[in-house]
């Protein structure tokens, strides 16, 4: 999760999107990396990671934010990428808070039977790249 936090520091600044990291790990290696507009200003960063994978079945997806249930562009949310992806769990640092939308990945993930994990003590760190971004 360390990873992700760290890699939500390499996001180009924005003032309409979060700052994410997200690494994807299969049986202890590190299958993929990607961070928010990494190679767009509207990819996130569970779709940057996702994109540079053929196969990531069975896999964990460790991200600093909640993944996204719901977007503001009309793109395919993230929750609904990772369930596609045959993602077996998520791990994540900090609940996305209703800033842009009133979004609900935790729970849509759960409902098709990925497991869903938060770090609710890592959120401060996770947050800190966001401060601008409220609760």
């Amino acid at each position: 999760m360390r990873q992700a936090i760290e890699l939500s520091k390499l996001c180009p600044p924005s003032e309409t999107a979060f700052a994410v990291g997200a690494v994807i790990v299969r049986d202890g290696e590190i299958l993929s990396t990607g961070y928010s507009r990494e190679t767009d200003p509207t990819v996130h960063a569970e779709q940057a990671a996702l994109n540079k994978l053929t196969d990531a079945r069975g896999a964990t997806v460790y991200s600093s934010l909640e993944p996204c249930s719901i977007r503001k562009s009309g793109a395919r949310p993230c929750a609904d990428r990772l369930i596609e992806a045959g993602i077996a769990r998520v791990v994540y640092a900090w609940r996305e808070p209703p800033v842009f939308v009133q979004g609900d990945g935790d729970a849509v993930l759960k409902a098709v039977g990925i497991e869903v994990v938060e770090l609710t003590e890592l959120a401060a760190e996770a947050r800190a790249t966001n401060v601008m971004m409220g609760p």
